[in-house]
């Protein structure tokens, strides 16, 4: 079992004779302990084992630490036997000159490798952009309470509501109202409404209000409060 002394050259040429899938399209702790034991990237004639350490060395050592699997002793990764162990340098150099049509150490090609995790990713952010462009947005809606006071006791509040109904803005709605005295014989009218934040204010009621002139004094707002 294993590839021997990795260290040595009778090693390196075992590494890159061995064309099994371990794990399948990622790298995992079997890489590491292989990788590990190394001593530096395999020469340029070892062409498989050379790939298989550039892409390996491609993660940092915190990245190594998180692949798949448990680390188990070098020994007991490979099953090469003896006599190819033993094989001379001129017999990886033919096998470096084959086809290369076999697997990588532990997975596929990286190319393969590499177009399946893209793949992977374009699917998930395609997958987040639906989630997200489907859910409904929050829209941010205020509760204003108005105070609208008359020019005297002899302002018809009547119709001082009915000209504050009749305002009507995109994002506004009104509610309940009452008449509240502050003196005199003079009542306010105190009236709710919601609007949408985004597309009306307090100074855009205050406005459109007083515009009546004729009947509102001033309009002050008694309440104002985020739903």
């Amino acid at each position: 079992m294993g590839f021997g002394d990795l260290k040595s050259e009778a090693g390196v040429i075992a590494l890159n004779k061995f064309r099994v899938v371990l794990f399948s399209y990622v790298p995992s702790q079997a890489d590491v302990a292989v990788f590990d034991e190394l001593s530096g990237p395999p020469a340029e004639n070892f062409v498989h084992a050379r790939r298989w350490y550039n892409h390996i060395s491609s993660y940092s050592a915190d990245e190594r630490l998180c692949f798949p699997g448990i680390q188990k002793p070098v020994e007991q990764y490979g099953f090469i036997s003896a006599d190819v162990i033993d094989s001379s340098a001129k017999d990886a150099e033919d096998a470096a000159e084959d086809d290369d049509d076999g697997f990588d150490l532990f997975g596929s090609d990286d190319e393969e490798a590499e177009a399946e995790a893209q793949k992977l990713k374009e699917e998930r952010i395609a997958a987040y952009a639906e989630k997200k462009s489907s859910k409904k947005a929050v829209i941010a809606k205020s509760n204003i309470i108005l105070d609208v006071k008359p020019w005297d006791d002899e302002t018809d509040m009547k119709e001082v509501e009915k000209c504050v109904r009749s305002v009507e803005k995109d994002g506004l709605v009104w509610g309940s109202s009452k008449l509240v005295p502050v003196g005199y014989g003079i009542n306010k009218l105190q009236i709710t409404c919601v609007v949408e934040d985004d597309k009306i204010g307090t100074d855009d009621l205050e406005e459109a209000i007083t515009a009546f002139e004729d009947f509102v004094q001033s309009v002050d707002v008694a309440a104002f409060n985020k739903i």
